[in-house]
């Protein structure tokens, strides 16, 4: 009588929930070996982690490639995100840009990536050659709104991309150490870190960092976060306590216009800006001698009707390994 034998993702998931991590590593490591490329892909995942084996963005690039290589799609798209900014080796545009061409031959995102990246105008590393025009809200503090910053389209692929990680903002109560509701923000949120930032997210970020005048490395993960009816982010300050790497300026960029409310409000220089789809402010968040300016206090209204949907980049004073984090120094 033959035995069944199982899947290999399910035998491998039955290994870790038992305890049973070496075997899994080297089960999977064996499935690798024989060119299996979901083997290729999760063993990539677990270097890029760093839980099951120690993190280690070189291998985990080679493995992407190997699987992708073997047919696997969504290890293309990883190894392309990871070749555009830069993590487990130099950043190369120009490859992950070929990467995706070819991709885009058999995928549908690819596809629609390409066709994004070729409406934009852009040089050989993926920098916008032109920006809109700055319009001064405010001198001290600065404040500055470029208008149609993204196109509608660019505006769609970013909260495309974010849907599927939209979470409920949480923040951990320092009494019993549950996660509860953000007693500021009440939205929904999502970070595209290095595995997600796409060319056409990469481009953006290069274009953030062109408006802000600062390096695309200072630049924390692009947060995605959707405001439906009531919800709101109360008045505060986009400075940190205890940090080594402040944030020194942020970039809101709306994605979509349709909506009741949700205005950006600076009370302390009676500013308020009301939100229109593709548009993106950009303003400072600490004096000349780097202390938080409590002038930009500021809070987004509660939304009354639709969905407001808004893209924010925390612009540290110094660029920093986003696999990391921004406290701990280059």
């Amino acid at each position: 009588m033959m035995t069944k034998v199982e899947p290999h993702p399910a035998h491998i998931d039955r290994l870790l929930e038992a305890g049973r991590t070496g075997e899994a590593i080297a089960a999977t490591e064996r499935a690798a070996a024989s060119g299996d490329k979901e083997a290729l892909f999760r063993l990539a995942l677990w270097h890029l982690i760093g839980e099951i084996l120690p993190r280690d963005l070189a291998r985990a690039r080679q493995l992407l490639r190997k699987a992708r290589e073997a047919g696997h799609v969504e290890a293309a798209h990883m190894e392309i995100a990871l070749t555009v900014t830069g993590s487990g080796a130099q950043a190369d545009w120009s490859t992950g840009c070929m990467l995706l061409q070819k991709l885009s031959s058999i995928d549908a995102a690819a596809a629609h990536q390409a066709q994004l990246l070729t409406a934009m105008r852009l040089d050989a590393f993926g920098v916008p050659k032109t920006l809109p025009k700055a319009e001064v809200l405010s001198a001290s503090p600065r404040v500055t709104l470029f208008r149609d910053f993204l196109t509608e389209a660019e505006c769609a692929h970013i909260a495309a991309t974010s849907a599927p990680l939209l979470e409920p903002s949480l923040v951990v109560d320092p009494a019993s150490g549950r996660q509860m509701p953000h007693p500021i923000r009440t939205s929904d949120g999502a970070l595209i870190g290095p595995t997600r930032e796409d060319p056409v997210i990469r481009a953006i970020n290069l274009r953030i960092a062109a408006i802000s005048q600062t390096d695309v490395a200072q630049g924390e993960a692009l947060t995605i976060l959707r405001y439906r009816p009531g919800q709101q982010y109360r008045l505060h300050l986009d400075t940190l306590p205890h940090t080594r790497n402040q944030r020194v300026k942020t970039v809101l960029v709306y994605l979509n216009g349709g909506f009741a409310g949700g205005e950006t409000q600076f009370p302390s220089i009676g500013l308020t800006v009301a939100p229109r789809g593709g548009d993106a402010l950009v303003f400072d968040n600490v004096t000349e001698d780097g202390r938080p300016d409590v002038r930009t206090k500021h809070a987004g209204l509660p939304v009354r009707a639709g969905a407001k949907w808004l893209a924010t980049r925390w612009i540290r004073a110094r660029s920093f390994d986003p696999w990391r984090g921004p406290e701990v120094p280059l």
